[in-house]
């Protein structure tokens, strides 16, 4: 009889091989990638979800402890985390490389639908039945960052602390003006201060808490718990490779200024959203409340109502959320090309956007993910995270009252006293027509559990019913 192994180590049985997960190849994983960026509908919690469906669960190329790692990193981070987290398991699996392709095939067919969206909009917009569509979409836009606030509010505000926290964040914004950055920066720094000083309400952090349908499970991971060779904190190509990302971020956007000056369109779009790439943190609601301050009341690139008609471009096609970003640089460009072209201006003004938006994100990945696994365990760090997520509940509470007000009502008028600047609705310049398909909307999404979808898709009808019909002041 031949010698038996000794059941020690790791397990060496072909059963055991045959049921051990495995890393593609490469261009497995591109066409799975590919296949996910068409598919990623429905913000975050949506496209988290369905990445994990796809690769945990029906292509089990890595497990679920590793996922949800991979996933409580990137929700540390400024910008869209789904993307993030598609650029740290391309990674992980094929290196560079692999993070490169899948990043960049999870945002290319947004990228591809709000140019083409943008373009419509330049040309068409003042269309009637164009005008009435996105009038129907404006709605169902209202209510998705309603059910954000609630969403994120049930999951952030535990105690009287963090209660406290976003109530005095949507003070801040709604009625001082104080820009978004400053209000993250006080957040985290109370949140650090209070698990410094073993305040209870910030002594355990909090977390974050699933995603979408991604529950935590003790599921092997692939290649056991180990992490592959290249995933090791390597200090050289950690230099190395943010040296380039660094260049290839800023090295355009110091050339513009230099070469067109700072008061140019594009040298303003660079500026401003490559500092948006480094605070954003808090998802893509709490962005757009620090988009629509400056660049529909400061920098007058677009008017509320069209900031409501770029998000809803994003919400209906796929990709980040975020990239209602890009949206933003065309109408910009596109209404400050000096000797260009408009619509070539407006081009270049949503391209160059998405590329200081996005490029930043690789950074994060590849500079930072050898090095955060020293921060797991870190509480202070938990509880400054924490915090700022409160505050970001009352940022999002911001951008649902800023867009209701300017939806439902034409005409505002600007109270000032006590240093604050706060618009005040007419009650008589009401749109009765926006105020009900508003409200049928929260309540087909709140009451009724109707998915995002479906209620733009409904929302659009309406709205083109109504101008069909000569109803409502569209």
């Amino acid at each position: 009889m031949p010698a038996t192994r000794p059941i020690t180590g790791r397990p060496t049985s072909r059963r055991c091989e045959m049921n051990k997960p495995r890393y593609p190849t490469l261009m497995e994983a591109t066409r799975i990638w590919a296949r996910i960026g068409l598919l990623s509908f429905g913000g975050p919690a949506g496209q988290i979800a369905m990445m994990h469906r796809i690769l945990v669960e029906e292509q089990k190329w890595l497990g679920e402890k590793r996922f949800l790692h991979a996933l409580n990193y990137c929700m540390l981070l400024p910008g869209p985390e789904a993307q993030q987290l598609a650029v740290y398991i391309g990674w992980l699996m094929h290196r560079t490389l692999g993070g490169i392709i899948a990043g960049v095939l999870f945002v290319l067919p947004g990228v591809v639908a709000i140019m083409g969206l943008s373009w419509i909009y330049a040309i068409w917009g003042n269309v009637g039945i164009v005008e009435a569509l996105f009038f129907g979409l404006k709605a169902a836009v209202l209510a998705i960052v309603v059910q954000a606030v609630i969403r994120i509010g049930s999951r952030a505000l535990k105690n009287a602390a963090m209660l406290a926290i976003a109530a005095a964040a949507f003070i801040a914004i709604f009625a001082f003006g104080v820009p978004f950055p400053l209000i993250i920066l006080a957040a985290g720094l109370i949140g650090f201060i209070g698990s410094r000083a073993n305040i209870p309400a910030f002594r355990d952090g909090g977390g974050h808490g699933k995603v979408g349908s991604v529950q935590v499970a003790d599921a092997d991971t692939l290649l056991g718990e180990e992490s592959p060779e290249h995933t090791r904190v390597n200090r050289g190509w950690a230099l190395r490779i943010s040296a380039v990302l660094l260049g290839m971020w800023l090295i355009p956007v110091a050339l513009l200024f230099l070469l067109l000056g700072p008061a140019n369109v594009f040298s303003q779009i660079a500026g401003f959203f490559s500092t948006m790439a480094v605070v954003t943190f808090g998802g893509a609601y709490a962005v757009l409340a620090y988009v629509a301050q400056e660049a529909v009341q400061h920098y007058g690139w677009l008017a509320p109502g069209e900031m409501l008609d770029g998000l809803g471009m994003a919400e209906t096609t796929p990709g980040p959320l975020i990239m209602v970003t890009q949206f933003v640089g065309f109408m910009g460009a596109l209404r400050e090309a000096g000797g260009l072209s408009p619509l070539l201006a407006g081009t270049l003004g949503g391209l160059l956007t998405t590329w200081v938006t996005f490029t930043p994100c690789f950074l994060w990945i590849f500079l930072g993910a050898p090095f955060i696994e020293r921060l797991r365990d870190n509480h202070q760090l938990t509880a400054a995270l924490t915090a700022i997520t409160a505050a970001v509940v009352g940022v999002i509470l911001n951008l649902a009252v800023w867009f209701g007000l300017h939806l439902v009502f034409g005409e505002m008028r600007v109270f000032t006293g006590l240093g604050m600047q706060v618009n005040v609705p007419v009650p008589g310049s009401i749109n009765p027509a926006s105020a009900l398909l508003t409200l049928a909307a929260l309540v087909a999404m709140l009451q009724f559990r109707v998915g995002i979808f479906k209620v733009l898709i409904g929302s659009a009808a309406a709205g083109i019913l109504l101008y069909l019909s000569g109803l409502g002041g569209i």
